[in-house]
């Protein structure tokens, strides 16, 4: 079995070698092979350097524009030849191999088109990724004070999952697939530069009769500083992308 994992990078200096390095510690010694590739969105901090330390290990692009985080992980998706491709945030780490038991799970589940682990906070919790797609009423309403309910229901927080289970939504900073399907829907759309791509992606999978399957068995850490909460660029940009997914997919409230 071969599997392949890519990251994009921009500015990731903080986070991306400790990402690497666990991946790396994770995905050796198996009964698989694994190859990962970074593609760096032309960083203005030490990622370029920090990346140029594992050239022995990864196959490293390095861009000369910055084209947007679905740009990079379609480059390499196009040009992996394995059984199985996992999209991996720079902010993310391992303490488990994740993407074995992932792939091992897909081998008898055709009908899967995309499949994520319980995403977990450095401090152990669990992150309140969403878990349906995006709407007028979780979107907009459920950040408004009173509301934190919408959020909670967004995200299924109150509900056990503790089994596999079927959602509508599968977050971009950790997932995976069968590479052959991947290249089927083309990746990423090219209408975003970053934000709600995965939400765009999950609504294809779906539309393509597939399941996306939310698997809590595995785990993956990700250093979440939810920039577009901390950034007015990042912020509209962020919306930017919203309106671009509502005219796409409609606008449900």
């Amino acid at each position: 079995m071969k599997i392949s994992g890519s990251i994009v990078t921009y500015n990731n200096a903080d986070t991306i070698k400790k990402c690497i390095d666990s991946i790396l510690e994770y995905t050796s010694g198996k009964n698989y092979n694994f190859k990962l590739y970074i593609y760096d969105n032309a960083s203005s901090d030490i990622t370029p350097e920090i990346l140029s330390t594992y050239s022995d290990k990864v196959k490293v692009i390095y861009a000369k524009e910055n084209k947007g985080f679905g740009h990079g992980h379609n480059y390499i998706i196009k040009r992996v030849r394995t059984d199985y491709h996992f999209v991996i945030n720079p902010d993310i780490y391992l303490e488990q191999d994740v993407m074995g038991e992932l792939a091992e799970y897909l081998k008898n589940m055709p009908d899967i088109g995309l499949i994520t682990p319980k995403i977990l906070s450095i401090d152990g919790t669990e992150q309140p990724i969403p878990k349906y797609g995006p709407s007028i009423r979780y979107s907009f309403i459920g950040n408004l004070p009173g509301f934190k309910w919408l959020r909670r229901k967004y995200s299924r927080q109150d509900e056990v999952l503790s089994e596999p289970t079927d959602i509508e939504f599968c977050t971009g900073c950790f997932f995976g697939a069968r590479t052959d399907y991947l290249k089927q829907i083309k990746g990423f759309s090219s209408s975003y530069f970053l934000y709600c791509e995965d939400s765009d992606l999950s609504k294809k999978v779906l539309a393509d009769g597939k399941k996306i399957v939310y698997y809590p068995d595995a785990e993956a850490y990700h250093n979440w500083n939810r920039e577009n909460t901390h950034s007015v660029k990042a912020f509209f940009r962020f919306i930017r992308s919203l309106l671009i997914y509502f005219k796409k997919w409609g606008w449900q409230f």
